[in-house]
């Protein structure tokens, strides 16, 4: 076979880890391996396949999972680098930074995370000292401050901009936006988001100005960077779309189900959506609203949801963690599951369709030679149960572990 020539040619020495004995699932569409080998070199695979394919050269340190199941690396399309465990990042202990990460985002499986609205300055500063080896922790994509239309900072927000001590990031201009967007991304960021429909609270919900949503997306979309939008509800989703918005920060479950033109446009016009399930959840239990009300509001994110994968649009996973403190990824999978979502459509949501959504996919989102080595290794199978994404034993970036349930555990020689 021809993974294993690739992995008896290797010169000696060349494999860096051999990760041996599990059920690999290379990717959603793809059959899972029995009795697997990885071999991971300078932080990509370079050979997989089953044991009788996959020759392990002599003195390559081995990382034994009997009985496990590897995936590749989760992608979490909506947190936030908010709260006091990332402030002032730039001076904070790299150990403390490291756990940190490790139990909001490692422990689940996640590699890479995207930050949709961080304020301060942390998110590029945390980015940096990652990248530098500095910080050990999953790859951090931002967009940094977001856009807010004037007059229209979201209710909930206020608190966290007094205390990173910055002023609203309100546009008044379609011109003040453009300038802005392009500062932004001149920064290194790494996409912006537009609060097209911002919620006041008892005000309602602000819409944003379509020109100013217009000139901000021209802007990250020119050099190909994805333009997310908080749309709050179908009109903030329309403007979001003609701005140019590919991706959906929420669904919006206050508007109740969407109708199929809505569903066509969005599959039409390739917007993906972050479905956020279990953060609405969590919101409208806080408002202390009746279970009932609680299970309308749900499930009407959970039709919507539903209908754009039916309709063969793209939906990827993210929690909004960091808004709410919520990290565990249990409830939101459950949720998902019961929208009708298979555990190959899930899987696809956390690796395949982020990594070629955001223009990865040639390296990222699959178990495949020369791809990162970004692998979760998960202690059931999740081709019974969907929750199993969530029971991780180990995560690796890079081929190197940001997250281990076993203490002490490692390659062994």
């Amino acid at each position: 076979m021809l993974l294993g020539a690739l992995a008896c040619a290797a010169p000696a020495g060349a494999t860096d880890l051999a990760i041996v004995g599990a059920r690999i699932i290379p990717a959603p569409d793809a059959a899972p391996i029995g009795n697997g080998v990885i071999l991971v070199d300078d932080g990509r695979i370079e050979a997989v396949g089953s044991a009788g394919e996959v020759a392990v050269p002599d003195g390559v340190p081995r990382l034994e999972v009997d009985g496990q199941v590897i995936v590749a690396g989760f992608w979490n399309s909506h947190m936030h680098l908010l709260g006091e465990a990332y402030k002032d990042v730039a001076r904070q202990p790299a150990g403390r930074l490291a756990a940190v990460l490790q139990e909001q985002y490692g422990h689940w499986g996640f590699t890479t995370v995207f930050d949709l609205a961080s304020f301060g300055g942390d998110a590029p500063a945390l980015k940096r000292r990652i990248e530098a080896g500095e910080v050990r922790g999953p790859r951090v994509l931002s967009v940094g401050m977001p856009f807010f239309p004037l007059d229209g900072t979201p209710v909930y927000t206020r608190q966290l901009l007094e205390e990173a001590g910055v002023p609203s990031p309100e546009v008044a201009s379609a011109e003040e936006g453009r300038a802005r967007a392009i500062r932004q991304l001149d920064e290194g960021l790494d996409g912006v988001k537009l609060f097209t429909g911002a919620i006041l609270g008892r005000d309602g919900v602000k819409l944003m100005d379509a020109p100013v949503a217009a000139a901000v997306g021209r802007v990250a979309r020119a050099p190909g960077k994805p333009v997310f939008a908080h749309p709050t509800t179908v009109r903030g989703m329309e403007i979001a779309i003609d701005g140019g918005a590919n991706v959906l920060a929420h669904t919006t479950p206050a508007d109740g189900p969407w109708s199929d033109g809505i569903v066509a446009r969005l599959v039409r016009d390739d917007v993906a959506v972050v479905p956020t399930l279990a953060m609405f959840e969590i919101e409208i239990r806080r408002e202390q609203a009746p279970p009932a009300v609680v299970e309308r509001f749900v499930g009407n994110g959970q039709q919507q949801v539903a209908a754009l994968a039916a309709a063969g649009g793209t939906v990827l996973f993210g929690t909004d963690a960091g808004y709410v403190e919520a990290f565990d990824t249990t409830r939101e999978l459950q949720l998902l599951a019961a929208t009708g979502l298979d555990w190959r459509q899930i899987l696809a949501s956390l690796t395949t369709a982020p990594a070629g959504f955001f223009g990865e996919g040639a390296q990222r989102g699959r178990i495949e030679p020369g791809a990162v080595a970004d692998l979760v290794i998960l202690g059931a199978s999740p081709e019974q149960d969907a929750t199993a994404f969530a029971d991780v034993v180990h995560t690796l970036r890079g081929g190197k572990s940001i997250y281990s349930r076993e203490a002490g555990a490692g390659p062994s020689r």
